[in-house]
């Protein structure tokens, strides 16, 4: 059993593209909502009711004082059958080709390993640009940059969620980080997704600040622009919902103005300063 972890909160501009990029290709996804006030539940409702992919689909909502990433996600664990869980969060667009490669694995291999490791490629300004490697700074297998560990084997011992958001992470039974397990059980595979984290994630601008440290996410920035021939994920040119946005948007000229400014000291701050922990 496969199952997608989608835990989310305003992530309207993003949630559909994000949710249909992996619905066909694992057994179960557990679509959690943490206290949207944007159009996210609007769209997943809309989700749930196709008539194939919807019966996989479990919608369900949390409500959180202060939001406790620990606590929710731990909640989802235990709801989880055994096997493996995928975590795909709402600004996350997975290629066909990627997530195949993954769910492929796991069916395959997957007695044999505890946790998969992807690439990211990481949008910044617009849908048309991509951040510089050296801003990615997850040390991953003995790789730096933009990396994630997306896939759990539920088998590992005493497996449970830790940590508040920014720092949090999946321990085992002795409180060691997953990715900190032997490295023989953690499965590196080139099957990069597309992740907007940097950009407008909620359906309404001012619906980000509603989320715990979303705002800082928000980068201006001049990134890389991709080649004309690039290959989006193709879910972006699947039909879709009136409800869900457009994405294939420039970036305007103020935003593109303050980041002309900013990129640069990015650029420094990167290369020279010393690297926090998490965010």
């Amino acid at each position: 059993m496969i199952t997608a972890h989608v835990l989310v909160k305003n992530e309207g501009n993003f949630i559909w593209y994000s949710v249909m990029s992996v619905a066909n290709f694992v057994d179960r996804l557990m679509l959690w909502d943490t206290g949207s006030t944007d159009n996210t539940l609007i769209i997943t409702k809309e989700i749930k009711k196709q008539s194939v992919l919807g019966k996989k689909i479990f919608l369900h909502s949390l409500e959180f004082k202060k939001y406790d990433e620990q606590k929710a996600r731990q909640m989802m664990l235990q709801e989880t059958p055994d096997g493996w869980f995928i975590v795909v969060d709402g600004d996350e667009i997975w290629w066909d080709d990627s997530i195949k490669k993954v769910t492929d694995e796991i069916r395959n291999n997957g007695n044999n390993i505890e946790s998969i490791v992807v690439p990211t490629i990481n949008l910044v300004g617009d849908i048309f640009h991509y951040q510089e490697k050296e801003a990615g700074k997850y040390n991953l297998l003995g790789r730096k940059g933009h990396y994630n560990l997306r896939a759990v084997n539920k088998k590992i011992p005493g497996l449970k969620s830790l940590g508040e958001h920014g720092v949090w992470g999946w321990v085992d039974e002795d409180n060691k980080m997953i990715q900190e397990r032997s490295v023989s059980k953690i499965k590196f595979l080139d099957a990069p997704y597309l992740h907007a984290t940097h950009l407008k994630r909620a359906g309404e601008f001012q619906k980000d600040s509603e989320v715990l440290k979303r705002s800082s996410k928000l980068k201006h920035e001049l990134g890389i622009e991709f080649p004309k021939d690039f290959y989006y994920p193709e879910v972006f040119f699947k039909s879709r919902p009136k409800i869900v946005p457009n994405v294939w948007e420039n970036m305007n000229f103020i935003f593109k103005l303050r980041s002309f400014f900013e990129t640069p000291l990015r650029k420094i701050n990167r290369r020279y300063m010393p690297e926090k922990i998490g965010y």
